[in-house]
């Protein structure tokens, strides 16, 4: 199962659409909220599934998870194992990442899909107490408003029985700047397509955003 992960595209499309026609065989979107709209407006246009959340910019919902698309937070079954999806800003997640990773365990995730911070990350963690025995933080940043000082950024997940691995990838790269970076995987780690040419982050880098709620 391969997975594309926006977040933050904020009604600023032109990036998906330019990256969208370099990627293949995505069975599935994730969106992680801010706007929902454009997650459902590229549902549309694609033809591809998707899964998407709100964000703090997308207003109220009374519901308690993303069963009806366009909640507060989502999981997707995977060969691998569960994901929780959510934006993060009810998390707290410029603060610290552990209500998110508390959320993801009791819902029994092993892998939580986040936003909010517009900086990309994509991180694996030996824990216990998860499914598998470890645990990743997966945020693909922002194409439309990057502030990790790159030219924007998605994700790519690939999920099986056997192996997990996620990919920060940064437009540049795609688009054929000389900005490019390593990849990131596990599990087997990455295929070495063109759209998994990717760097990282880090979780201290989260620590200097301000966003409001």
């Amino acid at each position: 199962m391969k997975i594309l992960v926006l977040s933050d595209t904020h009604d600023k499309l032109s990036k998906v659409r330019d990256i969208w026609p370099k990627l293949t065989d995505i069975d599935l979107v994730i969106h992680a909220g801010d706007f929902y709209m454009d997650a459902k407006e590229l549902e549309e246009e694609l033809g591809v599934p998707f899964v998407y959340v709100r964000g703090n910019c997308d207003g109220s919902y009374s519901g308690e998870n993303c069963n009806p698309k366009g909640g507060d937070f989502a999981v997707v079954d995977t060969p691998a194992g569960r994901i929780l999806v959510t934006h993060g800003h009810n998390e707290g997640v410029h603060f610290s990442l552990h209500n998110l990773r508390y959320k993801a365990l009791e819902n029994d995730c092993f892998a939580a899909v986040f936003g909010h911070t517009h900086k990309a990350l994509v991180e694996q963690q030996d824990d216990s107490s998860a499914p598998g025995g470890s645990f990743w933080f997966i945020n693909p940043g922002s194409l439309s408003l990057p502030r990790d000082g790159s030219g924007g950024s998605y994700a790519i997940i690939r999920a099986a029985e056997d192996r997990f691995d996620a990919t920060v990838v940064y437009y540049n790269t795609v688009m054929g700047s000389s900005k490019g970076g390593s990849s990131f995987g596990g599990h087997g780690g990455s295929g070495g397509n063109a759209d998994d040419k990717s760097s990282g982050s880090t979780i201290s880098s989260l620590l200097n955003y301000v966003d409001r709620f």
